[in-house]
């Protein structure tokens, strides 16, 4: 390790003997609000509590706090720590390591798996992000109050299906990615997370405080967190695994690329462990502020995917400074997209870099415009294509639009084959000296993840790919 010019840590010890220098995070601390700001998302704030409310409440917590453990962090560790190895892409990473084990180096298709998942997954999440920042100005300007159930659903529903409008706020949310993400390790990504994140937490604590005058704490608490094992079937199971598995950005190849930055001297499984605590309390406190919210409003838990656009605006719209807190609620949502959407982009452009030759500003404005074209179609399948189903001579795919099927190819095959193959190389084609060296545990905690990342994480990543493909 050594410092350039600037004053940024650079590490040149890769696998493949280069001195290209690389930027690292300055600290644990950095990494861990990078990890975390990739891993709390719109999978926490906008997914989690309305799967939540539609699997019943407390039984699905308790199973999905299981799944985090079993296959959540040991997936997370052996990503970090491939990242880490190889210190370049996630491609690039995956070929050295097979050289040094003399393997092929078609293995390095698991990282172009990753990496072309968090690409598509960018080009929807950014129209996603999108509606967020639409729902600042719509909230701030008061439009909530008063409202009927109708009248909010038809606010939502004008805003998807005006193109143009979806244009302009998808443009404006993948341009604050692109700068940050143009500016590297140090400038870029960690300044932001130094600053999204805390901020973020501060606002999930703000709106959790103000829910909780309500009066509704002890039903919201009850449904969240006491279980009721009758309300719990297979399929919620499988829902929570899955769920497990995508709220920690794995199989993205993000905490790959997240871990080619990494120091050696920063234990992989403490921060592996702590980025999913707090992403996991994240998910967690914004459950109870939402449903804090529907229970003080009498409506309905399981609202399904609408949770967040449609039923929660009505109750913004009901409640004593109902404009504030729902301004500052869709602030809150902007921020979790905000430093996931960086994480997603990272790895295109640190391959870019590398492959191409390009310098970070030419990589990211590459990558950043593709995707955004990408995010056009998403775009005009919710209005103006909304009757297109392109693979509609599949049954199963009979009735889905273009952004249906990016959420459908990337959420249930990419995503899930891109984690069972990072488990079956970490615990199978990896040698046990290498791991044993990088993770640098003690001998039980080295066992017991070992165990668990060759039989236990592959087995239940396979079960939720084969469920969502039947």
């Amino acid at each position: 390790m050594s410092a350039n010019s600037s004053g940024s840590a650079t590490y040149s010890g890769t696998l493949d003997g280069s001195n290209a220098k690389r930027g690292l995070w300055s600290s644990r601390l950095a990494f861990i609000l990078a990890a975390t700001g990739s891993a709390v998302g719109l999978g926490n704030i906008w997914k989690f509590p309305y799967v939540t409310g539609e699997n019943g409440g407390g039984a699905f917590v308790l199973i999905y706090l299981v799944c985090i453990a079993v296959v959540g962090i040991p997936i997370m560790m052996a990503e970090v720590m491939i990242g880490r190895r190889g210190g370049h892409s996630p491609v690039n990473s995956l070929r050295l390591i097979a050289a040094r084990e003399g393997l092929k180096p078609v293995w390095r298709m698991i990282g172009a798996v990753g990496v072309l998942a968090g690409f598509l997954i960018l080009s929807f999440y950014s129209v996603i992000g999108g509606w967020a920042v639409s729902y600042v100005g719509t909230a701030a300007s008061g439009q909530f109050a008063g409202q009927s159930a109708e009248a909010i659903g038809a606010i939502f529903s004008g805003l998807l299906s005006d193109p143009a409008a979806l244009l302009l706020w998808h443009s404006v949310f993948l341009a604050l990615v692109m700068v940050v993400v143009a500016r590297g390790v140090r400038s870029g990504l960690e300044r932001a997370v130094s600053i999204l994140m805390p901020a973020l937490f501060v606002l999930l604590l703000i709106v959790v405080g103000y829910a909780m005058t309500s009066g509704s704490f002890g039903r919201a608490a009850a449904f969240l967190f006491q279980p009721d094992f009758s309300k719990l079937t297979t399929s919620g199971i499988l829902v929570a695994l899955g769920h497990a598995f995508f709220t920690l950005s794995l199989g993205m190849a993000v905490m790959m690329a997240y871990g080619s930055y990494l120091p050696k001297n920063i234990s992989i499984a403490k921060t592996s462990i702590t980025v999913s605590v707090i992403d996991t309390g994240v998910a967690l406190l914004a459950g109870l502020a939402i449903f804090l919210i529907v229970f003080a409003n009498g409506l309905e838990p399981g609202a399904g995917p609408g949770l967040i656009f449609q039923t929660l605006p009505l109750a913004f719209g009901q409640m004593p400074m109902g404009s504030l807190f729902g301004t500052l609620f869709f602030v809150l949502l902007i921020f979790a997209a905000w430093t996931s959407g960086i994480s997603l982009l990272e790895p295109i452009v640190e391959w870019l870099e590398e492959q191409k030759g390009m310098n970070r500003t030419v990589s990211t404005l590459g990558a950043g415009v593709v995707c955004w074209a990408l995010g056009i179609v998403s775009i005009l399948s919710l209005n103006l294509w909304a009757d297109f189903a392109p693979l509609g001579f599949v049954p199963m795919l009979e009735d889905k639009t273009i952004f249906d099927l990016l959420d459908f190819f990337t959420a249930n095959i990419l995503l899930p084959l891109g984690g069972f193959l990072v488990a079956v190389f970490a615990g199978w084609v990896m040698s046990r000296q290498a791991l044993e060296n990088e993770l640098s545990l003690s001998a039980p905690m080295f066992r017991l993840w070992y165990v668990t990342i060759r039989f236990i994480t592959p087995v239940a990543v396979a079960a939720v790919f084969l469920y969502n493909l039947a």
